[in-house]
């Protein structure tokens, strides 16, 4: 999981019209990408579109006069989605990264695991882009991607899965309920076995916490501390049955996010043994863990 305490592209995006008119303006000659890259990214924005961005060292720069900063030297190469290319030099910046054109009439401001252009000083469609993971090395494919400014996060999935955004977790009782992004599992995963269709994993955030923890999201359960793939969780499960069903949860927080950001895993199936034999099949119920794990491990927090 690529993860970061939110410091608010939200603001810089607010911010940074105003922030523009106190950089000093340098002119450019057309820079070049030379060697490869020292790292790349792609970013998914609002409305679908995307940037890939490929940052490179640039040349080195003169040594600044006393009490002027540093030029910086770097440049990205950039593929926009609707069809454009460019290559762009680093220029001054107050926060994030800032690349333009001679002129300064397109810019692109990245920060952190986010990024906006701006074109001639207004923001363009290229808003509330946030990082994507990488399509895994190896293992479980996740062709499927999906980003979200307003909780500033994106995600990879397995082809399929169906997003919600309207998604609330309301088992809290009225005016205890939990936002996010609901991601409902393939129609074809389900049928022929006695997993119900409603099985999701979601990404969910409680605002305003002191201490960001699993048992948030989980009524009177304790949690506890998990370390996967390199990141560090707060975990709790919990478990339930009634009238031939059977409901599993678990809960994967991220501690030290502000609003606490976690993965919930909603497993729900029927019982098994009320089937006839030979209807259905059983569930592999390690095969779904498998995926949401997959999943919630691509999750990026702007």
């Amino acid at each position: 999981m690529r993860m970061r305490t939110r410091t608010g592209l939200i603001s810089l995006g607010l911010a940074v019209v105003v922030t523009v008119a106190f950089i000093v303006s340098f002119r450019h000659s057309e820079p070049k990408a030379v060697g490869q890259p020292i790292a790349t990214a792609t970013y998914l924005c609002d409305g679908g579109k995307t940037i890939t961005a490929a940052y490179y060292k640039g040349a080195p720069t003169p040594t600044p006069a006393p009490g002027e900063p540093p030029v910086p030297g770097g440049v990205v190469a950039l593929k926009l989605s609707d069809g454009r290319a460019m290559t762009l030099a680093q220029t001054i910046s107050a926060d994030g990264g800032r690349y333009a054109n001679d002129g300064g009439s397109f810019v692109f401001w990245s920060k952190g695991d986010g990024a906006l252009v701006l074109e001639r000083d207004t923001q363009s469609a290229f808003t509330g882009c946030i990082v994507v993971a990488p399509q895994p090395a190896v293992g479980m494919s996740l062709p499927q991607t999906y980003a979200n400014s307003t909780y500033g996060f994106s995600i990879r999935l397995p082809s399929g899965y169906t997003p919600d955004a309207a998604y609330r977790f309301q088992e809290f009782g009225p005016g205890k309920d939990i936002p996010g992004v609901k991601f409902t599992i393939p129609l074809s995963i389900a049928t022929g076995t006695n997993l119900s269709r409603d099985t999701y994993v979601s990404v969910e955030e409680i605002p305003n916490v002191r201490d960001c923890s699993a048992s948030l999201f989980l009524e009177k359960v304790k949690s506890h501390t998990e370390t996967d793939n390199g990141t560090t969780y707060s975990v709790a499960s919990a478990g339930g049955a009634g009238a031939g069903n059977r409901y599993g949860e678990t809960v994967y927080a991220l501690p030290g996010t502000n609003p606490c950001i976690a993965v919930r895993y909603f497993i729900h199936s029927t019982v098994f043994e009320n089937y006839p034999a030979g209807t259905v099949k059983l569930f592999d119920k390690q095969a779904i863990l498998d995926q949401f794990d997959a999943i919630r491990r691509t999750l990026t927090i702007r």
